[in-house]
């Protein structure tokens, strides 16, 4: 408008600039006006631009589209409200780290420290990250919690967010043997609740426990620790991949309220269709209020996505597979929904136009997910509809050449190869088949639109680490877990950009350094194509930029 001062437009030079476009992959600098990229190029062809000028923070820097998480959890933030006591070394969303416990002795140690700061008996001692696959010799029970405390209810949360334990006080609370009969109550010698409880049928039992600390619960504060975990790994895009809060006003408000223009990334906000529990009623008019909250999203905040989880975990041995089954030929998983339950939510919620991932592990929930999306297709044809079929650890080559002719994506669970690769090996799916985990070579080859992540808090949110176990596919005692699925450092790092945003339906706004998307970017002290593909986690993220602002890191290294 006239006598109305023009918008600036910023230069960054920086050392590198990649910026996952094909038509520029590199460059010198970009530039930045408002919220936008506006170009990006040498720095004399920026500054020709009019009302250009030099802002010189990142001249050091390595910049590169900001990562985009498409399996996450807003509930990371809530875990660290109780005690980390996982097997490998976590650092928080403070910056703090957290030894990792090596046995179950470390664990009650770090429980009984942690107990002696608790006052009212009454109050349940909460805990999480404990994960059982490594340490076969024995089970953590409600025997072994009961070193801790015989009054105070304890609750420990499983890695996989799949299944807990807790102790005898827990028990008798909420009245576990009461319902022993419940699939996934783990029962002793004695023919009582043993504490382990699997999956969501057994987990709902001692829920009164963990309310307002398990991943399903989100309030301001864990989100606001989200968002700086993202800022800590160069993350400016998340997910929350699952919540119970969106059919009452309470929690849109929550997501509305917080997430904001000066939150430090962008959430993508899936409502929890099916998998936890008794499906909805209501199937379809939750539909259509998740339609209506679509036209409530903003830049920052996107609403009218739904996920569906179908089977467990792999390491839980509760994932559906396919024959030959289990490599110790342990009895098959557990499915989360029915079947039956689960095509009518599906075809509610594609017919209604909302964008679908389903959580599948196994290849038998692959075989459903595929079969069911080619029926719905067939009855409701709807193109461009990038539905996504999340995690895929087990998808056969069959399946990815199925899932491409059927236009649906695979976001794979690459930390799994480094996390748990050699329990694939040795112990879930043996040497064979551990081979296709996570498959993305071959998704890659097929044309599947593929993306990478770290269903944070299952495994720490940090694309960069997860780029380079899609490099290397090295397991903890340094095997290389499938040699013929390892893909370039490239093609990682678009998956972890443009192919996120390609799933989330949002890759004509962010995933790319490119004239008219937000400025989003990373900003990293290497360049991950320049250094060994091992070292690639190591890089230090020292912040982001979410639509041209600012954000440093709190953590020393990434």
């Amino acid at each position: 408008m006239p006598g109305q001062t023009p918008e600036p437009t910023i230069v960054y030079p920086a050392r590198l600039v990649r910026t996952m476009n094909v038509s520029c992959p590199t460059a010198e600098a970009v530039a930045v006006r408002g919220d936008r990229f506006r170009a990006v190029g040498t720095v004399d062809e920026l500054l020709s631009y009019p009302g250009a000028v030099v802002d010189d923070r990142y001249a050091d820097d390595v910049l590169l589209p900001g990562f985009v998480e498409a399996h996450s959890h807003a509930g990371t933030g809530t875990t660290w409200k109780g005690t980390y006591i996982g097997y490998v070394d976590r650092v928080d969303p403070e910056g703090r780290h957290w030894p990792g416990c090596r046995s179950i002795d470390d664990v009650i140690a770090r429980l009984q420290q942690e107990e002696r700061k608790i006052g009212d008996l009454g109050q349940p001692m909460i805990a999480w990250g404990f994960d059982p696959i490594f340490f076969q010799d024995r089970h953590l029970t409600a025997r072994d919690l009961d070193r801790v405390s015989t009054e105070r209810p304890i609750y420990i949360g499983h890695a996989s967010g799949h299944a807990c334990t807790v102790n005898s006080a827990a028990i008798r609370r909420c009245r576990v043997a009461e319902a022993a009969h419940v699939e996934g109550v783990h029962l002793g010698d004695d023919g009582q609740p043993n504490g382990e409880l699997h999956e969501f049928a057994a987990m709902s039992l001692v829920q009164e426990l963990s309310a307002g600390n398990d991943v399903l619960s989100v309030d301001r504060a864990a989100l606001e620790r989200f968002g700086q975990d993202a800022v800590n790994t160069g993350t400016t895009t998340l997910t929350d991949l699952g919540t119970t809060r969106l059919m009452g006003e309470e929690g849109v408000e929550l997501y509305r309220g917080t997430v904001g223009d000066g939150f430090p990334a962008r959430l993508n906000v899936f409502h929890f269709g099916a998998g936890i529990g008794p499906v909805s009623g209501s199937l379809a008019e939750d539909a259509q209020r998740l339609v209506e909250l679509r036209d409530l999203s903003t830049d920052r905040l996107t609403f009218g996505n739904v996920k569906l989880m179908l089977d467990g975990t792999l390491q839980g041995f509760t994932a559906r597979v396919r024959e030959p089954g289990y490599y110790g030929d342990q009895p098959n998983g557990m499915w989360n929904v029915s079947p039956e339950e689960y095509q009518r939510a599906f075809e509610i919620f594609h017919r209604a136009g909302l964008l679908i991932h389903v959580h599948c592990n196994g290849d038998q929930a692959t075989q459903l997910f595929l079969d069911t999306l080619e029926q719905v297709l067939i009855a409701h044809p709807r193109p461009d509809h990038r539905h996504t079929c999340t995690h895929s650890q087990m998808t056969t080559p069959a399946q990815f050449r199925r899932m491409k002719a059927l236009g649906a994506c695979a976001n794979l669970f690459a930390n799994h190869i480094w996390q748990w690769g050699d329990q694939h090996l040795d112990l879930t799916m043996g040497p064979d088949r551990a081979r296709r985990n996570n498959a993305a070579a071959t998704a890659l080859r097929h044309g599947v639109p593929i993306s990478l992540h770290s269903d944070s808090p299952v495994t720490p949110l940090g694309p960069l680490k997860t780029v380079k176990h899609a490099v290397t596919r090295l397991t903890q005692s340094g095997r290389v877990m499938g040699e013929n699925e390892r893909i370039s450092a490239q093609d990682a790092l678009e998956a972890i950009t443009l192919g996120s945003a390609f799933m989330l339906k949002r890759d004509d706004e962010i995933g790319s350094i490119e004239p008219g998307k937000f400025a989003d970017m990373a900003v990293l002290a290497d360049d991950p194509l320049a250094v060994d593909p091992a070292e690639i986690g190591d890089i230090r993220v020292h912040g982001t930029v979410v639509g041209g602002r600012h954000f440093r890191s709190n953590v020393g290294s990434s």
